[in-house]
């Protein structure tokens, strides 16, 4: 199977937006309602379940917030979270556009930075039907640090179904190491390609079942990938 690396998939989003004009907000919106329709498909039925949306800062965390809008509009009831300060978070950038949308439509988005927060998360992630992960993204490469890594822990012992948002939080992008800790997702909505640690180290263990989704580059970058 075809798969590429952390640099590979940094510059197929440049070259996506630098040079076919493509806005990055637009890439964003696809992913995440890429990944909202197959949290979706993992729910009984919609309409009254449950789905903790655990975001970063940056953009796997914009997705989220992309994630929990569609989710929302479908009747599940979400609840957000953020590892950042909200009114840093919304200041500027795509992620910050979709975090204003989200709390424009009156979605619940908690600031997740305390160790009182954190602990109180327990409970609430052990009550969802599905938590999405989208804390964060292929760009990771140091090991997770605090509150990361007790979110991560809370996530992975809830006994719910995971969805990771393009790779698991805390997998290597390149070697499928895991950076101190990782989610154990059961499934990983990955974009454009497989990304290479899947098949590699720790990664077949925490990506769970892969759904590669198309977020609208154009063929002719696929095909030099």
């Amino acid at each position: 199977m075809k798969t590429i690396a952390r640099e590979q998939a940094r510059e197929l989003d440049r070259k996506a937006i630098e040079e076919y004009g493509i806005p990055g907000v637009a890439l964003m919106e696809n992913a995440g309602r890429r990944c909202a329709e197959e949290a979706l498909k993992m729910l009984a039925r919609p309409s009254g379940a449950t789905v903790a949306v655990v975001c970063g800062k940056g953009n796997n965390g914009g997705d989220g917030f992309v994630i929990a809008r569609h989710l929302h509009n479908a009747g599940v009831r979400v609840r957000a979270y953020l590892t950042a300060r909200i009114a840093d978070a919304a200041k500027a950038g795509d992620a910050a556009t979709n975090l204003r949308i989200a709390l424009k439509m009156g979605l619940r988005v908690q600031e997740a930075l305390t160790a009182e927060v954190v602990a109180a998360l327990d409970a609430e992630l052990r009550a969802s039907d599905v938590i999405v992960d989208a804390l964060f993204g292929t760009g990771l490469s140091g090991e997770v640090g605090e509150p990361h890594r007790s979110i991560i822990r809370l996530m992975n012992a809830a006994g719910r179904p995971i969805v990771a948002v393009d790779i698991p939080s805390g997998l290597d992008c390149n070697t499928g190491s895991v950076l101190g800790i990782a989610v154990r997702a059961t499934k990983t909505v990955t974009f454009v390609l497989p990304k290479a640690g899947f098949f590699r180290g720790d990664g077949p263990s925490h990506v769970g079942e892969i759904v590669v989704a198309d977020i609208g580059l154009p063929r002719e970058l696929l095909a030099d990938a």
